[in-house]
This record gives structure tokens, C-alpha cells and sequence, in this order.
């Protein structure tokens, strides 16, 4: 595995990267839907050599020049079309071209301005909006490589009704993916929902209770927690139930009984009203006396100093007198 290796293609010889070896291989032909008995296998010729290496280098770094001016040459033919990627042959004779186009494009006179624009075979490979955003990569919103780059192979289509039952909000912004077309992560749980929506009942109406009718809001549909409130319209004072315990509700109201307070939780106590008026005395910090403890007091060791230096110096006595 990683050997650089020279194999047959249609006319001349391509080169490519050993990326799978020994048992492994046989389930991922299963997966491509390869029948092994009546696929025609390209040969593998040798390992490629330096020579090889350098010109299949230069065949790769031709590619985006060549797109550039092949978009340029499409829009002087006026032709509806856009082409996405170029991929040039290992031994550089000949590059296919992946456009992409609403209705049937006639090509002819384009291949020929190709074939004599950059001197090679012209292959033209249609493909739809999500191979395109495979075939140039990215990052996606989740912060990791688009899974049609990494390793989706087969594309199946995508319906707003999955969203729909996943609870998401139909914002074409936040469905939408690199290619304009729903995200293909969108199916990945929609089976799981459908499944955990068997145990959620559908309601046609307010549950009827001692306190008035209780009105759904919304759904947990995998935690199988129903959302309710006693205002119409509003997402205030909500309170949960089990989906098993709305079934029991809606059962009783349809023999006719009005079932009891249902809101789980508890109200919870206001607190008292308390006045601290007359607690503290506003002129409390105008009161003498009370000096700072924070506060380091000062020692007058200037009249220390002073005299102690009288006591010593020269004349004391006439200063006394």
C-alpha cells in the first residue's frame, strides 16, 4: 500500500496510488457493485519510476491553467455550461473535463477549440451538483471535510420531508449545503426519527384538564417528552410530560374525563416582602471616634526626634532658660 504505480488506461498509461491490498479489497468491489467475473481489470505495469513521477507532476500542475481557459473558451461559444474540474491523464495525452449543465449541451465545436487549444484527447464527463462539490473538497459547517469528498460514492436524494420529521427548521440558509442542495447529513438520523416518532401520539386537540385545556408547544422526539402549556399560542409556563402518560390523557378525554392537574412541577413560593428601613443609620459614617482598623496610624516622630537631637546638642541650657 502507497507504492506509486504505472497502469494501462484506454490509450497510453496512467499512473496512480496503491490504496488497498489483500482481503480487504474484495468488500469494496462488493460495495461499488463490481461484478468480479465479467470486469475488464486494467493491468498494473510496473512501479513508477522518477520519470514517471515528474511528468505525471507536470500533467497535475497543467490542470487548473487549463480549466481557467477552457471556462474562457465555453463562454465565447456561449454554451450553458460550467466546467467544474480537469483531470489530466498520468503521461499527459489526455485530459477529461467535468462540467456541469441544466439541459442537453452540443459540445462538438468545444472539443474541437480544446483539441486545439492545449493539444491533447478531450473526454467530456457530465456530473451533477454534489459530484462537483466532492470533486473540489472543503469544509463544511461542522468543521470537518465534506462527506461527498471524503468517501460517499453513491449520492441518494434528499427531501424536505426529512427534515420535517427530524423537527428542523426549513431555512434553505441552514439546509443547504457547499453544492446549493440539501445536506446529505440530513438522512444520516432520519431513519432513527421515524422510528422514535411511532411512540409519539398524534393529537388533535388540548388535553382537557381541571385547570383548562393544555396545549402542545413542541416535541422531544427521541427523549419521548411532550411540551405543554395552559396559554394558547405562547411558549411561556411550559411543563413536560411522557409520551405514554399523554396517551392515558387522551384516552380518558375521550370517555369524557377531565383529568387532574397535570403540571409536574411545583409552584415555586415568592419570597417575602422585607423593608430595611431603620436597619442602618445613614449618618453611621459621620459618627468620631471610630477610627479605620484598615487604616495604619501615623507615629509623630517629629517631636521625638526633636527632642531628643535638644537633649543632646550644644546650649540646651540656654534655650530652657
Amino acid at each position: 500500500m502507497g507504492d506509486t504505480v504505472v497502469v494501462e488506461a484506454a490509450n497510453g498509461h496512467d499512473v496512480g496510488i496503491v490504496t488497498l491490498s489483500g482481503p480487504v479489497v474484495l468488500p469494496q468491489l462488493r460495495r461499488n457493485k463490481i461484478d468480479i467475473l465479467n470486469y475488464e481489470f486494467r493491468k498494473i505495469f510496473r512501479k513508477a519510476k522518477a520519470l514517471d513521477i515528474e511528468r505525471w507532476q507536470e500533467a497535475i500542475a497543467r490542470e487548473h491553467t487549463t480549466m481557467i481557459r477552457s471556462r474562457q473558451i465555453a463562454v465565447s461559444l456561449n454554451l450553458n455550461m460550467k466546467i467544474g474540474d480537469v483531470e489530466f491523464q498520468g503521461d499527459g495525452t489526455k485530459a477529461i473535463f467535468y462540467y456541469i449543465a441544466d439541459e442537453r449541451v452540443d459540445f462538438r465545436q468545444l472539443i474541437r477549440c480544446f483539441a486545439d487549444e492545449f493539444r491533447i484527447r478531450v473526454e467530456m464527463k457530465q456530473i451533477g451538483a454534489r459530484q462537483e462539490a466532492g470533486l473540489i473538497g472543503g469544509i463544511g459547517v461542522c468543521g470537518q471535510e465534506l462527506c461527498c469528498s471524503r468517501y460517499m460514492s453513491d449520492f441518494k436524494s434528499i427531501t424536505t420531508q426529512a427534515a420535517r420529521t427530524q423537527d428542523l427548521s426549513l431555512n434553505p440558509q441552514k439546509l443547504a449545503g457547499q453544492c446549493s442542495k440539501l445536506k446529505c447529513c440530513i438522512n444520516y438520523e432520519a431513519a432513527a426519527y421515524i422510528d422514535a416518532h411511532t411512540n409519539i401520539p398524534h393529537l388533535r386537540g388540548p388535553l382537557e384538564t381541571e385547570e383548562g385545556p393544555a396545549y402542545l408547544v413542541k416535541t422531544d422526539t427521541l427523549k419521548g417528552v411532550m411540551w405543554f402549556s395552559y396559554e394558547q399560542n405562547s411558549m411561556t409556563n411550559m411543563f413536560p410530560l411522557e409520551a405514554q402518560r399523554v396517551v392515558e390523557i387522551i384516552r380518558l378525554n375521550r370517555k369524557g374525563v377531565v383529568v387532574p392537574n397535570i403540571n409536574p412541577r411545583k409552584e415555586a413560593k415568592l419570597p417575602e416582602f422585607m423593608s430595611a428601613v431603620g436597619e442602618d443609620s445613614i449618618s453611621r459614617f459621620d459618627e468620631k471616634g471610630g477610627a479605620s482598623k484598615n487604616k495604619p496610624q501615623r507615629r509623630n516622630n517629629k517631636g521625638f526626634r526633636g527632642k531628643k537631637r535638644g537633649n543632646n546638642g550644644p546650649g540646651n541650657n540656654n534655650r530652657e532658660k
